[in-house]
């Protein structure tokens, strides 16, 4: 299992994605530009020293970590997606991708997904907070493959 951030747009939800993957033994891949530089306080302090503890590989493009993704397949997180995550089955080498916090992905990412999913939500609600919606996919993608550590 892997977790993507599509050009994180807060250092903040940044951190504590880095923390939730240092815990989980998820690594992360942050996909540039970012909208906050990366020794950013905010990314420190939502971090704290779990980011240090945390597998991070920093792609310079989308194109760049297309190239040097791992295998698996590319899930995007969407609220633009029909299918709820709990009603997917993952495998143990999904690429949860999730988009900027500020404009989602743009089409071309959409198309190249293999999966869209969504957190199912109240009617009238926009959406979750990207550090909230990753951990509870994650929590299930880990749940269904047995990839919680013992």
């Amino acid at each position: 299992m892997h977790i993507a951030l599509y050009e994180p747009d807060i250092a903040q939800n940044t951190g504590t994605i880095l923390r939730l993957g240092a815990c989980l033994g998820v690594p992360v891949h942050i996909i540039e530009p970012a909208g906050f530089h990366w020794s950013a306080h905010g990314l420190r302090r939502a971090g704290l020293d779990y980011a240090e503890a945390a597998n991070v590989t920093r792609h310079a493009s989308f194109d760049r970590f297309l190239d040097g993704r791992p295998p698996g397949r590319l899930v995007l997180l969407t609220t633009a997606a029909e299918t709820g995550y709990t009603a997917f089955a993952f495998l143990r080498d999904d690429i949860l991708l999730l988009g900027r916090e500020s404009a989602g992905v743009p089409e071309r990412v959409h198309e190249v997904a293999d999966a869209r999913l969504k957190v199912p939500m109240v009617a009238g609600m926009r959406s979750l907070n990207v550090a909230v919606a990753t951990a509870m996919v994650a929590g299930e993608a880990l749940r269904q493959t047995g990839g919680f550590a013992a």
